[in-house]
């Protein structure tokens, strides 16, 4: 059983797109839920303790265009050695 007390760092993993000025590739999004699965599968293994679901509906000329993205609070007892790594990649590649 897991207890939110043991909850030490959460990891907020942002799948899909917020902004309709910036949308995100699909490599982008393959690479969150890649990150997401690590989460939930590597040592130490961490736990969704959140969901935040969004959406936006956008008017395109005649269109209507619904923008959506799905937020992941994964909480760990203690900060992955290996999240500090995928963090400074990610910093690299913007």
């Amino acid at each position: 059983m897991f207890d939110l007390t043991e909850v030490g760092y959460v990891e907020r993993i942002v799948v899909g797109s917020r902004d309709p000025e910036n949308l995100i590739q699909e490599d982008a999004i393959k690479a969150a839920v890649a990150l997401l699965n690590r989460c939930l599968t590597d040592a130490p293994k961490g736990k969704i303790i959140g969901i935040e679901k969004t959406f936006s509906l956008l008017n395109i000329g005649e269109h209507q265009v619904v923008l959506q993205c799905i937020i992941y609070h994964v909480g760990f007892p203690r900060k992955p050695y290996w999240l500090v790594s995928e963090q400074d990649q990610r910093k690299v590649g913007e």
